[in-house]
């Protein structure tokens, strides 16, 4: 595993992650149409059973997300996303010990789920939504800046790079760069090089291959490819089947480096990290 170039204790809210080692994130949509899981956790109760089941499978983070960022998606409006999240922020807050993570790029959500016991913003538009860097600052919670061209909803129009790495890093420079100006604790940033988002398979697998450049910008890496398009695509697969194209990909972003693994099938990653994580500590 690639050395860790930053300083491991991350305080989150009121946890602290420890980035020695590599984490699972549960996935945790509350959303009538995500790609994978849409409307299945919905309802509170629904929610709060699956995020306790994660957490049991050795999840230590769960990302709480109520706006879908699949290809094509439209936005929902503010109080919506709002009422969809905040009611499963404080209930997991209420009853679970794990870190919680917000999936969002609106301003009214993050300050309103940080109140209620969020630890950790994960913007797939890295704060550039009108007024989200400022409720992120004011929040003094990490964040996690991903790369996307684009919004979800024109992301997969013909992207184009002439150096996708180089773009990508550049990308995710500049966005640090603009946090850190503007008050947020470049120890508490983490970054997400966005596979699948505005990228197209040879694009996806490419930045794979090569994510080891990214630890040259020195924050520890989140990778987000559980039962994405580019499993389905090489292995031919519908999401129902992904789970060991999404596995093998684990495996290999953990052994490059990555810190953070945000999954649907927990239990599984959570078994692949153990494995890993034995070998690499064996004499």
């Amino acid at each position: 595993m690639t050395p860790a170039l930053y300083p491991t204790r991350l305080p989150c809210g009121n946890r602290v992650l420890d980035l020695t080692h590599t984490h699972v994130m549960g996935i945790l949509n509350i959303t009538p149409d995500s790609f994978s899981d849409g409307g299945r956790f919905a309802q509170r109760d629904a929610a709060l059973r699956h995020a306790a089941a994660m957490v049991g499978a050795g999840a230590t983070l769960i990302d709480v997300g109520g706006e879908s960022t699949r290809p094509g998606a439209h936005s929902v409006s503010p109080l919506q996303e709002l009422e969809r999240v905040a009611p499963i922020v404080e209930a997991i807050h209420q009853e679970l010990d794990v870190v919680i993570s917000v999936d969002t790029s609106t301003p009214a959500v993050i300050r309103e789920t940080a109140r209620l016991g969020a630890g950790l913003i994960n913007d797939v538009r890295s704060l550039q939504r009108e007024g989200a860097l400022d409720a992120a600052v004011a929040t003094g919670l990490p964040v996690c800046l991903m790369h996307m061209l684009g919004e979800p909803t024109d992301m997969q129009n013909d992207p184009h790079y002439d150096d996708l790495v180089g773009e990508v890093s550049a990308f995710l420079r500049q966005r640090m760069a603009e946090c850190i100006a503007a008050g947020i604790d470049r120890e508490k940033i983490i970054l997400d090089p966005g596979f699948g988002f505005a990228k197209t398979l040879d694009h996806n697998l490419s930045l794979f291959k090569h994510m080891q450049a990214l630890h040259a910008l020195g924050r520890p890496l989140l990778v987000g490819v559980s039962r994405k398009s580019m499993i389905g695509k090489v292995l031919d697969r519908p999401v129902s089947e992904r789970l060991s194209g999404g596995l093998a990909l684990a495996a290999m972003a953990m052994i490059q480096g990555a810190r953070i693994l945000r999954v649907h099938d927990v239990a599984e990653t959570v078994d692949v990290v153990r494995m890993i994580a034995a070998v690499e500590s064996a004499k």
